[in-house]
């Protein structure tokens, strides 16, 4: 269903609970899957968003296909789960998009460790056929600069294995490394001891203790808020959101207070609030944090402010390729983003190139779920704005509407009748 979304009538003042972190939620099922005497998958902890629950699903219900849908985290991690599990014949597949989303990395590395895996397509893609077997460990070279997820799947099965594991980075390291800090994090909590030193990991092959789950607020959903405080300069308090998190997006708490935004923590959460001052433009390295990357470029073109965004060249593989996304629908509001032939692949650019608005966008969400949310928020500067697909939010974050009308926001059916307070408008 397609939604129209209306700003607050009144100054912004809301507090919001987010879902917990997927990222850390999808690990924890994974180490709990192969721990030693759990017997059911943990529930406490864990959020409820449709990745989450697909992989539960594949989890706990073992079968000769198993089909991940658009949950690319889970065709990563369970590639390499399936790979380990001796006597496992499984055919792993995935959507469309999926199939164009690129495994070969993981299943190169996996094989370097006597993994016996297919492509039953296209080469480097999915499907794949895998025959489950003892992987033997040892030393092993991977190029994860197109996703760290490669890593953290092979790290996470390193414990059933015949040897420690070593792996060296090749390609000039991991894409998005703060989340190979994460899983390393999660697995010493867990009684294995990973080691990180420069482009080598060590990961030893000890058994999983059982011990409790490491719940976070999501920093991922939480840049929609901070979006949304800077588009408004209003006031939003986000319930259980750490500094001290476990995910690489917390960063992007120093990018927005550049674009107006206060933080302020509390034992409660985070206060967010308006500043007096914005910087002239944003230049930064989103390669630890490229979830950001549409929120980020969202604010900072609705507010006027020039940015050039690095490290983003991952984004391409994505639920879609979200650079092509932002450039397509941002020229919608009248921004003109910098092409790939003039920036490269890894960089996102704005220098203030703007184009006439001839129509009220309605915004393609590309079967991506933070595109829409890095959308929903314009509606602040252009009310009416129309975000296709919006159910597309369930795979991470299924109560955002909920919360944007909670907040004051108008979230209905775009076909539905415009509010009095907005007729008479371009929205008519």
């Amino acid at each position: 269903m397609s939604v129209r979304i209306f700003p607050p009538e009144e100054m912004l003042e809301t507090s919001v609970s987010l879902p917990l972190s997927k990222s850390i939620s999808t690990r924890a099922l994974i180490m709990a899957y192969l721990t030693p005497g759990v017997s059911v998958l943990p529930t406490e902890g864990i959020s409820q968003c449709t990745d989450t629950a697909i992989l539960r699903h594949c989890l706990e219900n073992p079968s000769a296909t198993v089909n991940v849908g658009a949950a690319g985290t889970s065709m990563r991690f369970l590639t390499a789960l399936y790979a380990s599990m001796p006597g496992r014949e499984i055919t792993l597949d995935g959507s469309e998009r999926m199939r164009r989303r690129p495994v070969g990395p993981l299943v190169d590395a996996l094989r370097q460790l006597g993994a016996r895996i297919d492509y039953l397509e296209e080469e480097g893609f999915a499907p794949l056929r895998i025959s489950g077997r003892r992987l033997s460990g040892g030393r092993v070279e991977m190029d994860a600069s197109a996703s760290s997820q490669y890593v953290s799947g092979l790290m996470m099965v390193a414990p059933m294995m015949e040897q420690p594991l070593e792996i060296h980075l090749t390609g000039g390291g991991a894409a998005s490394s703060p989340y190979i800090r994460m899983t390393a994090e999660m697995m010493c909590r867990r009684g294995v001891e990973a080691e990180l030193e420069g482009y080598d990991i060590r990961v030893p092959n000890t058994p999983y203790l059982r011990t409790a789950q490491d719940a976070e607020s999501d920093w991922s959903a939480a840049t929609f808020w901070y979006e949304i405080a800077a588009l408004t300069a209003g006031w939003v308090t986000i319930a259980g959101l750490r500094a001290d998190a476990l995910q690489g997006d917390r960063g992007v708490e120093k990018i927005f207070n550049r674009l107006g935004v206060q933080t302020e923590y509390t034992a409660e959460g985070a206060e967010l609030s308006a500043l007096p001052d914005v910087y002239a433009r944003i230049d930064g390295d989103m390669s630890d944090m490229p979830d950001a990357v549409p929120s980020i470029a969202v604010t900072a073109a609705m507010l006027g402010i020039p940015f050039r965004l690095s490290g983003v060249e991952g984004l391409k593989i994505k639920e879609c390729d979200r650079l092509a996304a932002l450039r397509n629908e941002l020229l919608k509001f009248g921004i003109i983003l910098e092409s790939e032939a003039e920036s490269g692949a890894g960089v996102l650019a704005w220098e203030g190139a703007r184009a006439p608005i001839r129509a009220l966008p309605v915004v393609n969400t590309y079967d991506d779920h933070r595109i829409a949310m890095a959308f929903a928020p314009a509606a602040v500067f252009v009310p009416g704005v129309v975000i296709e697909n919006s159910g597309v939010v369930d795979k991470s974050y299924p109560g955002f509407w909920d919360a944007l009308r909670e907040a004051g926001f108008i979230v209905q059916p775009a076909d539905a009748p415009i509010p009095e307070a907005y007729r008479n408008t371009e929205a008519e």
